[in-house]
């Protein structure tokens, strides 16, 4: 049997609204009768509803979290950061996968408002127009983490993505590469279409480097497209003799793909990922990649969250959080 609010007023013979103030910590409750009401709380397992609290304070401590797939190493450790953050400043988390599916991530907004949650973190591949829109429409504050929304309307924590491919792909020309190949996720997501392929495009324009279409590969973030890139790059006339992976996980699928095919990481081809997912450690050769630094993102978001949640300061509500490389032995050094 449930133990309600009126079942320990009774027993501590107080009234339901000092133990309501109890329960919400409210200062003006005299001592012993604050210590009655915990013993009664303890004794009888009372467990306050946080929906119904909510209701009266107008806040349930909670915050909704939206992330597409929830399995993926990547978004397992942002999901890490916003928890650590989240529990620091006393908020539960609601957390939803929403498959990169869009009517699924609508339904789960309105499911999470329907929720009465404080906050929702939101992270998505494609932020379109029409996300902006029911964003803005939200009752409760929105925060967007390693996700792009183009119009920089919605607050964000990420790198910057054009920078880091940048600079990637600068170091690999640099080395004396000139045939340098990218693999991309979906050119759809604007994450890879205006940011990190045109990284990947200036660093060419800088060097004097012609962009040839053939030496860019569209994968959908699986290691079986890694896979599947490095064939299609490797039948080309003029092989590629390094290459820029949007991902950790493609990157493996590359690696793979060159030395299923007998060539040699880094000896014939340098390989660079993206993310320095734990992934990168557990290939041989271990993967240089961009260190986007996910945990950090989530922390960031969530902190900048609570900010808009509590009516604190924000002094930007676009963020950017520093990235570098990490060198390993899928480059020479």
């Amino acid at each position: 049997m449930n133990v309600t609010i009126y079942d320990v007023a009774r027993e501590a013979n107080v009234s339901m609204a000092t133990v309501s103030r109890v329960v919400n910590g409210n200062p003006n409750v005299k001592p012993s009768t604050r210590k009655k009401v915990l013993e009664t709380i303890e004794r009888l397992g009372y467990r306050p509803n946080a929906v119904a609290r909510g209701l009266a304070s107008k806040k349930t401590t909670t915050v909704g979290v939206i992330i597409p797939d929830i399995s993926s190493i990547f978004y397992a450790e942002l999901a890490r950061g916003i928890e650590d953050i989240a529990t620091m400043y006393k908020y539960n988390i609601i957390l939803s996968n929403s498959d990169q599916n869009t009517d699924k991530e609508f339904h789960l907004l309105n499911t999470m408002l329907g929720k009465q949650v404080d906050g929702i973190i939101f992270m998505g591949g494609n932020i379109t127009d029409e996300h902006v829109e029911e964003f803005k429409k939200s009752p409760v504050p929105i925060v967007l983490a390693a996700s792009i929304e183009m119009s920089e309307q919605i607050p964000s924590v990420n790198i910057n993505y054009e920078q880091a491919a940048y600079d990637a792909v600068h170091a690999l020309i640099e080395k004396g590469h000139e045939r340098v190949a990218f693999v991309t996720g979906p050119l759809e997501e604007p994450m890879n279409k205006e940011r990190k392929l045109k990284g990947y495009q200036q660093a060419l324009i800088d060097h004097k480097i012609p962009y040839n279409e053939e030496m860019v590969f569209e994968g959908d973030y699986t290691y079986d497209s890694g896979m599947e890139a490095f064939e299609k790059l490797s039948s080309l006339d003029e092989k590629p003799t390094a290459i820029f992976v949007g991902t950790d996980e493609m990157a493996l699928g590359v690696i793979h793909g060159a030395q299923d095919r007998g060539f040699k990481i880094p000896e014939d081809v340098e390989v660079v990922g993206f993310d320095n997912t734990k992934l990168a450690t557990m290939v041989r050769p271990t993967l240089s990649t961009v260190v986007q630094p996910m945990y950090d993102i989530g922390a960031v978001a969530m902190r900048l969250l609570t900010k808009y949640m509590n009516k604190e300061t924000v002094e930007s509500s676009i963020v950017e959080l520093p990235h570098r490389i990490e060198y390993r032995q899928s480059t020479k050094e």
